[in-house]
C-alpha cells in the first residue's frame, strides 16, 4: 500500500480547501436553491467582445502568442491604466495571466523567499493565504474591524511589521467586505510604508466597480509605484470570468522575474481570450458603467432589504458583494448558512470561509439579477423569522 500522507507535501495537506467552493459543491445536488454565493456576474461578455475573440478563430489564429501576451493587448492595457487611473506602465512592465489569480501567484512567488513574513488584512479571498504559505511565508493577519469600516490603517500596519515582513497584501475594493481604500487612506500607508524595503502586492480587480467615488490605486502615491506589483484582470468589469484573462502591472525588474514563472508554468493565456481583452479595452468603458450602474441598483436594494429584515450591515463601497452581521441570531456563521440552505433552499457564504475574523458575519454576492435577489432576500426573511 502506498503511503499517500508521507508522499504529498505536508504544506499542500495542511491548507484547508476553499470554504466558497465548499458551499458552492453542496449545491450540486440540491434543487429549488436561491444561490447568491459566487463572484460572477450574470451579465454576458459584451457581443462586440465576443465577436473579436470568434473573429480569430474564424481566422485561424490559433497559435501561441509571446509568453508575456501580445504586445498590442499589454498595449491596451498600457493605454487603459493611463486612462482609467492615470498610472503609467510600459508594455515590459505587463504580463498577461491566465486570470487574475495567476497574477497573484507569480507576483507572491517572484518575492518570497522561505521564512519571509507577508501581512495580509483579513477578512479577505481565499487565495492569498495558500499562495503564501506554499511560498515558505509566515502570513501575518490584521483583523480589520467593523468600526473601521474594515479598512486597514496605518497604525494597525505600522505594528503588524517587523524585520523580516516582504510582502504587503492590499485586497482593496475587498472581497468579502465590499470595503475600499480612498487616496487620503493610502497616502498614510504609504508613510508606513516609504523608507523599507516591503512590496505591496494590490489586488485591483474590482477597481472598476466602486460606488460614489472612484478607485485610486496605491501604486500612484508618491514613492509606491516602484514597490507596488497590481493584480488585475478582465472577469469582474468586463463579465468575462471563463476567458480567464488577467494581467500584471509592474517595475520592470519585478516583472522580468515574474515572467520566468509565467514561462514555465503557463507559456502564454489563451489566444483567443487575448484578441477579445483587445477589444474590451479599446471599446468596453461603456459596458463598464452600465455593468456598476446595475450592481449599484442591486447594492441598495439588497442593503435596504437587509436592514428591513432586522439584519445590520455595512454598507459596501465597491465590489458586488455585502457582509451583513449575523451574530445576533445565536448561530455560528457556519450554522447559520447550513441551515438556511438545507431548511430554505438559500445558499450564502459564511465569513469564516474569508477568515476566522468572519465569525458572525456572511458574504451575500449581489452579482444576480434583483428577481435572484428578491427572492433570496424572501427566504431570508423567512429563516430569520424562525430565529426569533
Amino acid at each position: 500500500m502506498i503511503d499517500y500522507s508521507s508522499m504529498l507535501s505536508q504544506t499542500v495537506q495542511d491548507i484547508k480547501p476553499s470554504g466558497i467552493r465548499k458551499f458552492f459543491d453542496m449545491l450540486a445536488d440540491m434543487g429549488d436553491v436561491v444561490a447568491l454565493t459566487v463572484g460572477q456576474p450574470d451579465f454576458v461578455t459584451p457581443w462586440h467582445i465576443r465577436e473579436a475573440a470568434i473573429d480569430s478563430l474564424e481566422k485561424g489564429k490559433t497559435y501561441y502568442t509571446s509568453n508575456s501576451g501580445m504586445p498590442e493587448l499589454r498595449d491596451e492595457i498600457s493605454r487603459y491604466m493611463k486612462r482609467r487611473f492615470s498610472l503609467d506602465y510600459h508594455r515590459d512592465e505587463i504580463i498577461v495571466t491566465v486570470g487574475g489569480s495567476e497574477a497573484i501567484d507569480i507576483a507572491l512567488r517572484a518575492l518570497i523567499n522561505p521564512g519571509d513574513e507577508v501581512i495580509l488584512p483579513v477578512p479577505s479571498f481565499v487565495c492569498y493565504e495558500p499562495i503564501a504559505r506554499m511560498c515558505g511565508a509566515k502570513v501575518v493577519k490584521i483583523d480589520t474591524k467593523l468600526e473601521n469600516s474594515f479598512k486597514l490603517t496605518a497604525s494597525e500596519l505600522r505594528e503588524a511589521i517587523t524585520d523580516k515582513t516582504k510582502v504587503l497584501i492590499l485586497p482593496f475594493p475587498n472581497n468579502p467586505t465590499g470595503a475600499i481604500l480612498t487616496k487620503e487612506e493610502l497616502e498614510e500607508l504609504a508613510s508606513v510604508l516609504r523608507g523599507t524595503n516591503i512590496a505591496v502586492l494590490s489586488d485591483e480587480i474590482y477597481a472598476e466597480l466602486t460606488y460614489g467615488r472612484e478607485h485610486t490605486s496605491i501604486a500612484s502615491i508618491e514613492g509606491m509605484r516602484e514597490r507596488t506589483v497590481i493584480a488585475s484582470g478582465f472577469s469582474k468589469a468586463y463579465a468575462m470570468t471563463g476567458w480567464r484573462l488577467g494581467y500584471i502591472c509592474a517595475p520592470a525588474p519585478l516583472a522580468k522575474e515574474m515572467l520566468k514563472l509565467h514561462q514555465f508554468a503557463i507559456m502564454c493565456a489563451p489566444t483567443a481570450s487575448q484578441f477579445g481583452a483587445v477589444e474590451a479595452m479599446k471599446n468596453g468603458d461603456e459596458d463598464i458603467a452600465y455593468m456598476r450602474a446595475e450592481y449599484d441598483r442591486r447594492r441598495v436594494f439588497i442593503l435596504e432589504g437587509l436592514r428591513k429584515i432586522g439584519i445590520e450591515c455595512f454598507e459596501p463601497e465597491g465590489a458586488f458583494y455585502i457582509y451583513p452581521n449575523i451574530g445576533k441570531f445565536g448561530l455560528s456563521s457556519e450554522e447559520f448558512c447550513e441551515r438556511l440552505l438545507y431548511e430554505h433552499r438559500c445558499a450564502i457564504v459564511p465569513g469564516t470561509a474569508f477568515g476566522e475574523s468572519g465569525e458572525g458575519f456572511a458574504r451575500i454576492s449581489y452579482a444576480y439579477s434583483l428577481k435572484h435577489i428578491k427572492e433570496a432576500l424572501k427566504r431570508i426573511e423567512e429563516f430569520v423569522k424562525t430565529l426569533k
